[in-house]
């Protein structure tokens, strides 16, 4: 990774965020750039953080399981929080099974008065 910082509006184009949910992820302390001044500037560190964040909101985890899974890195280390990871993915991948049958369910249903709809039109 390179040593190159960025600034607050490179941290924003690079992840395609808008500027305030920049400051949120800070507000929230997902993220502490460095302030020379009033300007931010956003190491590899952050943005390795901003990787993990976006990739795990992708993924449909909450702000605060990601917030409390990086911390685990920064007081117990990396195995804890591979360990912690296999966690959260294991109760994500239910919750998301369980996403996609309420899906499927809906997606039956609505088949199915739309075919019962156009059968009727037709008789």
């Amino acid at each position: 990774m390179t040593d190159q910082r960025l600034s607050f509006k490179e941290m924003c184009a690079k992840f395609d965020v808008t500027p305030r949910t920049l400051r949120y992820y800070e507000y929230i302390e997902l993220l502490q750039p460095d302030r020379e001044g009033r300007s931010r500037w956003y190491g590899p560190k952050e943005v390795a953080r901003m990787t993990l964040i976006l990739r795990g909101r992708k993924f449909g985890f909450q702000l605060e399981d990601i917030r409390q899974w990086l911390l685990i890195y920064e007081k117990e280390g990396t195995e804890a929080q591979n360990r912690a990871w296999i966690d959260l993915a294991d109760r994500q991948l239910s919750e998301l099974a369980e996403q996609r049958k309420q899906l499927d369910d809906a997606i039956d249903e609505l088949q199915k008065l739309r075919d019962d709809t156009a059968a009727k039109l037709d008789a």
